[in-house]
């Protein structure tokens, strides 16, 4: 049987890659993220090269499996934004798109010894115009401080928007499952 490591620490992916297979190792990458924002890349060639410099990492290790690795970002008036870290941040971000639209960019990389596929989704969302009391009141409820953009789809923050297009809702979580199949079933899994 072909076995699949996560190349994550993040629990959002961890639980959504779950919804399509039971078995598959998690393995932190271990990279820094931090280094690849200097290069001079666009937001969707960021998203992807981190997730693919997170699938080499892991590879290193675990070179007979099947690696999977995600990696997403905030693209809001040319500038990029990725998880918050902090309440202060996070309010910061939040007064930034307030009333306004960004994109979502997720990227997923599925490497083994022998192919590298890349795809990415860009998710549209349109935030409500927001009090500063009501986003420290979700900043508070939902601790989003884990999540690129401030927010955590799955939970209260649907409230927060008026809008959102996406051809996966699942990328909004972290990992857009309908391209982890595609992906993956390009490389003869067999999903269920």
């Amino acid at each position: 049987m072909k076995k699949i490591v996560l190349a994550s620490s993040s629990k959002y992916r961890k639980v959504l890659l779950h919804r399509i297979l039971k078995e598959f190792e998690t393995v932190s990458p271990d990279i820094d993220e931090k280094s690849f924002h200097s290069l001079g890349l666009s937001p969707r060639e960021l998203a992807e090269r981190l997730a693919l410099e997170k699938a080499l990492a892991v590879q290193k290790k675990h070179s007979d499996q099947t690696i999977i690795a995600s990696d997403q970002l905030v693209h809001f008036e040319n500038q990029v934004f990725g998880k918050p870290e902090t309440k202060e941040h996070a309010i910061g971000q939040f007064e930034l798109f307030s009333g306004k639209s960004h994109e979502l960019i997720t990227s997923v990389c599925v490497l083994n010894h022998a192919e590298c596929l890349l795809e990415t989704n860009i998710t549209q969302l349109t935030m409500k115009k927001l009090t500063h009391e009501r986003i420290q009141k979700y900043i508070d409820e939902d601790l989003p401080l884990d999540c690129a953009g401030s927010y955590k789809i799955e939970k209260l923050g649907i409230s927060l928007f008026e809008n959102i297009q996406t051809n996966d809702p699942t990328a909004i979580e972290g990992l857009p499952l309908t391209i982890v199949v595609k992906l993956l079933e390009q490389l003869d899994f067999q999903i269920p």
